[in-house]
């Protein structure tokens, strides 16, 4: 399992949390009974960054929270013809949002990144929330994986 982290914003504050990352992918990983060696891309950028983001990949013209790319966008397999993990796709997470949204919510930066790269890793594996059912299991599911690493 490889967690990589890409700090286009500079702030070194945010390395602190790669622990907890790797320990949330572990969790969901186990959780969800995914027994491959996997990996996943983590970007840390600003408000600006996922803007043009969110205009250019998905046609809305304002910023986001997180924004996931996942390299199956399908309940398809793939198949790794060599011993690297099996690339599962790109969480971009605006660290302005991160700030803002800890203090709407009335909890830490810490749970706010963290609830935000566990719903990137569940849209990465194949999650979504379109309809009401697949809303409250993805969200159910964010809940059983985050409340015990991250309080809130």
């Amino acid at each position: 399992m490889n967690c990589t982290i890409i700090n286009k914003t500079r702030e070194k504050e945010w390395k602190e949390y790669k622990p907890l990352l790797e320990d949330l992918m572990v969790k969901t990983l186990r959780l969800l009974k995914v027994n491959e060696d996997v990996s996943i891309s983590v970007i840390l950028v600003r408000n600006k960054k996922i803007h043009e983001i969110n205009r250019i990949y998905r046609q809305i013209d304002r910023p986001t929270d997180v924004i996931s790319f996942a390299i199956c966008d399908s309940e398809d397999d793939y198949e790794v013809m060599d011993d690297s993990p099996k690339e599962l796709g790109d969480v971009f997470i605006n660290v302005d949002a991160v700030r803002s949204q800890a203090i709407e919510y009335g909890h830490s930066e810490k749970r706010e990144f963290c609830f935000l790269f566990t719903h990137g890793l569940l849209h990465c594996l194949g999650y979504d929330h379109m309809n009401k059912k697949d809303e409250k299991k993805m969200f159910d599911l964010q809940r059983k994986i985050l409340d015990p690493v991250v309080p809130r």
